[in-house]
């Protein structure tokens, strides 16, 4: 399969059609976790439309020419949140599920840190990927032939402030 451009149009679509499949499914949770950076505004969005408390989960595993070099993932030691402590139902959240690797880990991750606090971690992302070796609880578009993924702001990765001052000033 080609590559799949996503334009910011159906990148916001995905995430509404997300937000319905999670609502439809009548599981009820308490708190949304995504994994930065990729599920970040995935989580911003789900946040505000089920007005639930966010908690952010820095990871990285991607390097290189255009972050295409999957390496050794990295989590933050702590999650960024307002809230004293994580726990209930949870649903994980990031953009898509690749190998599955960085899905698996992040359950893990949590269990580890809070597993005492948490019932349930359902995940729920916009692509899942036949390579992957997890599949998510809710996704919008499932890519049986795993193309890399141009999302919207994948411009900013190319581009610097000195830029974009080059662009405005034209």
């Amino acid at each position: 399969m080609p590559d799949l451009y996503v334009d910011w149009d159906q990148y916001h679509r995905n995430i509404e059609d997300l937000a319905v499949k999670i609502y439809q499914s009548g599981w009820e949770f308490n708190q949304i976790i995504c994994i930065a950076k990729g599920g970040l505004r995935i989580g911003d969005i789900l946040s505000r439309l089920y007005r639930l408390p966010l908690a952010v989960l820095f990871a990285a595993s991607y390097s290189g020419l255009e972050n295409r070099i999957r390496g050794k993932i990295q989590f933050s030691a702590h999650l960024s949140m307002l809230e004293s402590n994580v726990q209930g139902r949870i649903l994980l959240v990031d953009d898509l599920v690749d190998s599955g690797i960085s899905l698996q880990k992040a359950i893990h991750w949590l269990k580890q840190h809070h597993g005492s606090d948490i019932l349930e971690i359902r995940t729920a992302v916009i692509w899942y990927k036949a390579c992957s070796v997890t599949q998510p609880d809710y996704y919008v578009d499932y890519l049986p032939d795993n193309p890399w993924i141009h999302q919207p702001f994948e411009r900013y990765e190319s581009i610097t402030p000195i830029d974009l001052l080059s662009l405005t000033s034209s």
